[in-house]
Order: C-alpha cells, then sequence, then structure tokens
C-alpha cells in the first residue's frame, strides 16, 4: 500500500481482497479525498471475459435504441443493463472487495442504482465536447450535511492512461454544497492513470469527469453505483431482467438488484405473511 503523490489513494492488496489493510486505507482515502483506487482486483480471465460483454452489450443497445438516439442522448458508448446481455456482468456484484465496499460505506442493504458499461472512442475533431461524460459532473446530486449516500466502484476494464480518457476526478470536491467553478475543476483535476483490472471507488459527490481518448483505440470501462436502499435505482433491474433471472442469482445479487426493496401494486402482495414480502424488514 502506498499514497500515490498525486493527491489520492492507491491501494495494492498484497494477495486477497478479503484483507482488512487495503479496506481501512480505501476508506479513509474516501473519507477525506473522496476517492480511491485498488489495482488487481479483477483478474485477467475475467477482463477477457467483461471485454468480450462489453462488445454484446453495445451492440444490443445499438439494436435496440439505435445509434441515432444514442447520440442524440450523448451515449453512443454507453450500454445499459448490460447483464442482459452478458450474464458475466453479474460477477461484478459478487467481488468480496466490493462488498466490503458496499458493507462499511452504505451497509449490507445496499441496493444497486446502475450498472453502465462505458466505451470511450478515439476523440475526433468532430466529437461533440458537451457529452455528458467529458464533462464535469456529480453521479449523485444529493448532499447531505457528509451523510454517505451514494457510492462508485469504476472498473478500468483497459489501462488507464493519459492518453487514452483516463477518468479525471478532483480530489476534496466531494460533499460540496455548493457547486465548484468550471475554473477550479478544470485546474484541480487529477488524472486517475491505474491498469487494468483495477477499482477506483468515489463518493458519488464527487465532482469527475472521463478525459478526451487522443489514442487510437476504444478505453472500456463499467461503472456501478450503489446507494442507500430508501433511494430510488435509476433502472428497476428486477423488472428489467425478469424474476426468473434475478431468482437464479445468490441472495447477495438479489439484494443488490432490489428483489427485497419491490414496491407492492395489490392489497394481496401487501398482506403476505413476512417471508414473502416484496419489501424486506430492515432496509435502511
Amino acid at each position: 500500500m502506498r499514497v500515490a503523490a498525486q493527491y489520492y489513494t492507491r491501494v495494492i492488496p498484497r494477495t486477497t481482497c478479503g484483507e482488512k489493510g487495503w479496506l481501512s486505507t480505501v476508506l479513509h482515502g474516501v473519507r477525506l479525498l473522496g476517492c480511491a483506487v485498488v489495482e488487481g482486483v479483477i483478474d485477467p480471465s475475467l477482463l477477457s471475459a467483461v471485454r468480450d460483454g462489453m462488445l454484446a452489450a453495445r451492440r444490443r443497445a445499438l439494436e435496440e435504441v439505435g445509434a441515432e438516439r444514442l447520440e442524440r442522448a450523448g451515449e453512443l458508448g454507453v450500454a445499459r443493463i448490460p447483464m442482459r446481455a452478458a450474464p458475466v456482468f453479474f460477477r461484478l456484484l459478487e467481488l468480496p472487495a466490493i462488498l466490503e465496499v458496499v458493507d462499511h460505506t452504505l451497509s449490507n442493504t445496499a441496493v444497486l442504482h446502475l450498472q453502465n458499461g462505458l466505451i470511450l472512442p478515439p476523440a475526433t475533431p468532430q466529437q461533440r465536447k458537451d457529452l455528458f461524460q467529458l464533462s464535469f459532473h456529480m453521479d449523485f446530486r444529493r448532499v447531505l450535511n457528509g451523510y454517505v449516500c451514494s457510492i462508485n466502484t469504476f472498473f478500468a476494464i483497459d489501462d488507464f492512461t493519459h492518453d487514452n480518457g483516463a477518468t479525471l476526478v478532483v480530489p476534496g470536491t466531494h460533499q460540496a454544497a455548493e457547486p465548484p467553478d468550471e475554473a477550479y475543476l478544470r485546474n484541480n483535476a487529477v488524472t486517475l492513470v491505474c491498469p487494468a483490472g483495477s477499482m477506483i471507488v468515489f463518493d458519488s459527490t464527487l465532482w469527475h469527469a472521463a478525459g478526451r481518448n487522443l489514442s487510437d483505440r476504444d478505453r472500456m470501462a463499467v461503472n456501478q453505483q450503489f446507494t442507500r436502499s430508501y433511494f430510488k435505482q435509476q433502472i428497476d433491474y428486477v423488472r428489467a431482467l425478469g424474476d426468473e433471472v434475478v431468482q437464479a442469482q445468490s441472495p447477495r445479487t438479489q439484494q443488490l438488484l432490489g428483489w427485497h426493496t419491490r414496491v407492492v401494486t395489490s392489497l394481496d402482495e401487501y398482506y403476505r405473511p413476512a417471508e414473502e414480502r416484496l419489501y424486506r424488514a430492515g432496509q435502511g
């Protein structure tokens, strides 16, 4: 473990992600600076499978939505609900490192707010400068007096470099009631250079952006955002995936997908026995 000179915390687990030393360093970095980087979370075989899955998820997005609508939304390289196209994305919800971070920042009743595959293409002269990914933003806009409501685990599927549009963060801008001005964000942004398989953990109120990809190939990443269970998910994953798919997952993944935080739609559902209720007691 070492603290990087770029003013964000970098952690390298010695053997497995079950060790507690790396976790305390990550939690300190997120609390103080808003972010931390953990290297070596995804092994090469899983990385390869995720890369294939990203391509499948992009194809499905193009088939379902169409390039014109995606481009109009500024999301031509975004693949939402990638689990429908490639089940390997469920494995990214099962990694011990993620569960440790979620448990110690939000609680073990947290839910998945979103999981997006991100493919950042090489920049072109015609590329719009107002694409959402390239603009500084917060992923969670509610600042509640320092109370952590949401956390991101962002995976570098390819090496993150200065040239290929590695994520930019502005340390210390998390949990700020007033947004920093654009000049401050640009002048104080740090490029999160890290190898493929790394996990970037950040408070979802941290100001960040994608860099411009000046390389000659796509740069892949996966963004997973988790919130406390009483916040509405960006996508209703239970409905999007279907009961059969969700019930085939592990109990913890079912929890993350929102299986135990559903809203009743009838009196019959409301008056079911406790073990059959759609909303499990203690979701807070």
